[in-house]
């Protein structure tokens, strides 16, 4: 018997075929994922049509069929209700309203399936499996497409009281500023790839206005990744859009500092590819900001579990529901 991911982002979708546990993975990845973009702009059933049929071409490629699927493990970004399995308007979704994915899911494979948000289902990855090992109390940053985290508290997942904990792309964190998740200056607003692009196009546009030099101007489309590029190569106008971005992702984790009190801050996606252009800005904030035993006793760390980690928290939700009890 065997378990699938499906990992269901605003930009992508992948699914992932893995086992039960075994060498301490949370199912490991037994073939190549399936990936697909999400084009959001289509509607909920489109994407959910091409979620079945790619999960059911990734059995057939590996000469398996449904009646080989044990449960399925589905990572999605917030807001959602976890216990009734729906997805409810996450701000990169905003039209999948109460979509009822693990009862679409469990008729469709015949299986037992879990959600979870992605944030959350990320943070049970690493904290078993990555970074996180050992720790009592961390906190997962996504820092993808959007921003979110998942609260590993006492040993335990916290999610709230109706699995809305963790939501701190909404936190406001100056009274004008990029856009995301649907309010201007949040954290998910400079901090996510959407909210890099978008601060990238204003500040772009105040460089014109002052006759500023820069490669990004011959950008057909200003990306973070780009961003990211040009400031790897010297582009001074992209270098600052990143210390921007880095003096906000500072401001931000020493709230969550102060608050939490953890052991560690596990930062993904884009943080983990360009950690140097972050890192050095946002401690300095952290060293100013933060009560000084709370940011003594908290480190700031890349996920290790990397690109596979979108993939194993997927499959992993499955063996994380068998153990709760």
């Amino acid at each position: 018997m065997y378990n699938l991911g499906f990992d269901i982002g605003g930009t992508k979708c992948a699914v992932t075929l893995g086992n039960d546990i075994k060498n301490g993975l949370p199912g490991e990845i037994l073939a190549d994922k399936l990936v697909f973009p999400t084009r959001a702009e289509r509607g909920w059933q489109a994407v959910v049509r091409e979620l079945l049929s790619t999960g059911d071409r990734l059995l057939a490629q590996n000469g398996l069929s449904k009646e080989n699927v044990k449960a399925a493990g589905i990572s999605c970004g917030g807001p959602l209700d976890s216990e009734k399995g729906l997805i409810q308007c996450p701000p990169n979704l905003p039209d999948w309203n109460d979509v009822p994915i693990c009862e679409i899911i469990s008729e469709h494979f015949g299986c037992r399936a879990v959600l979870q948000n992605d944030a959350n289902a990320c943070a049970v990855a690493e904290w078993k499996f990555g970074a996180g090992r050992g720790l009592k109390n961390m906190i997962f940053l996504t820092f993808g497409t959007g921003m979110g985290a998942g609260l590993i508290l006492n040993g335990q997942l916290y999610s709230g009281t109706n699995d809305l904990a963790g939501e701190v792309g909404h936190i406001r964190l100056a009274s004008d500023g990029p856009v995301g998740y649907g309010k201007a200056g949040s954290f998910e607003g400079f901090c996510s790839g959407g909210g890099i692009a978008r601060l990238a196009q204003r500040m772009l546009a105040n460089a014109k206005e002052n006759g500023e030099a820069s490669i990004l101007f011959s950008e057909p489309e200003l990306t973070a990744k780009t961003v990211a590029l040009a400031a790897k190569n010297g582009d001074a106008l992209a270098g600052r859009i990143y210390r921007e971005s880095a003096y906000r992702l500072g401001q931000a984790l020493s709230l969550l500092i102060d608050i939490l009190n953890p052991q560690a801050i596990i930062i993904g996606s884009i943080f983990s590819r360009d950690e140097a252009l972050f890192r050095d800005t946002a401690e300095e904030i952290i060293k100013k900001e933060c009560l000084p035993g709370a940011e003594a006793s908290c480190r700031i760390l890349k996920a290790q579990l990397a690109e596979n980690l979108g993939d194993l928290a997927a499959l992993g939700l499955v063996t994380e529901k068998e153990d709760t009890p």
